[in-house]
């Protein structure tokens, strides 16, 4: 098959990946295109390759963009797949290619669990709050922001893939206290055998798993009211129960929040339930899906999902 590719995640910026791809076939640059342009260059142009990546991508690859074109192929640069609808992929003979079962790369990529420590030291020690309070205010006072310090405090984390071992192995040398959860993972360092117990015994939380029928709204107000502080999201938007998230903030059941995905991030996040918060001081730290963005993760994991093509 002549490929026709139409790259629509930025790659610009990473050496030597642009010139990787053009190796491959006749290529179309399109880093920040929206749904309705994206169909009309599939069509025209005859494409039948998609290179993309969630993180900034706002729709959904599905029947709607899909239908009538001629593609083959779908390239993501990612381990989750909830960017695309699968089911139509699996049904049109659309082949999916991901970064879900490359363990040779994805175990020398730490960038999403190092963003998931640092959002924990951010909420704990009112990182973002205190600057902004400064910068705003023009005010040099640290009493609103006395923090928690993490070694002995008692960390959970939701998950234990290649992610949450090193979040893990990151907590530990911190000298943390360290609760896992993971039902399908038997390894001496999975400590809890239910996800109630690890809320009851931990401070902060840290999530780490797919999006499952199974996991979808897993994290819900009862579940947050068990004397967890923190919760650190790095997965996706759909793990937890957004509105519950936010009643426990309002109801200081919660005392932060921090998070790099959300569950409408395909849409228009405009209209997220943390954009429309009335209370602009709770300790809420939103990034925009940055979790797998290094320039060094990045270059590795693009050049390695161009050379399936």
């Amino acid at each position: 098959m002549d490929k026709k590719i139409i790259v629509i995640t930025p790659i610009s910026h990473l050496e030597g990946v642009v010139d990787l791809i053009k190796l491959k076939g006749k290529v179309y640059l399109e880093e920040n295109i929206r749904k309705e342009k994206l169909r009309e260059i599939l069509i025209n142009k005859d494409i039948n390759t998609i290179v993309c990546n969630p993180n900034k991508q706002d729709f959904i690859i599905d029947e709607e963009l899909l239908k009538q074109t001629k593609i083959k192929i779908i390239n993501t640069c990612s381990t989750g797949l909830n960017h695309i609808d699968v089911d139509y992929c699996i049904n049109n003979n659309i082949t999916i290619q991901s970064h879900k079962n490359d363990f040779e790369l994805i175990n020398e990529l730490p960038s999403t669990s190092e963003l998931a420590f640092g959002l924990m030291i951010d909420l704990m020690r009112h990182i973002t709050n205190s600057n902004n309070f400064v910068k705003s205010q023009k005010k040099w006072d640290y009493t609103h922001f006395v923090g928690n310090q993490i070694r002995n405090s008692n960390i959970g984390i939701v998950g234990f893939g290649r992610l949450g071992k090193m979040m893990y192995n990151f907590c530990k040398a911190f000298d943390a206290n360290v609760f896992v959860y993971d039902p399908y993972v038997k390894d001496s360092r999975v400590n809890c055998k239910t996800i109630e117990e690890l809320f009851e015994k931990s401070k902060i939380v840290s999530l780490h798993v797919h999006v499952t029928q199974e996991t979808k709204g897993l994290i819900n107000y009862k579940l947050l009211n068990n004397g967890v502080d923190y919760l650190v999201n790095t997965s996706r938007g759909e793990i937890v129960n957004e509105e519950d998230v936010i009643k426990a903030l309002h109801n200081k059941k919660l005392k932060g929040y921090g998070t790099d995905v959300l569950e409408n991030e395909f849409d228009d996040v405009k209209d997220s339930n943390f954009f429309l918060l009335e209370n602009k001081n709770l300790n809420v730290i939103l990034t925009p899906h940055v979790g797998g963005m290094t320039i060094e993760g990045q270059t590795k994991a693009y050049k390695w999902s161009i050379n399936k093509l």
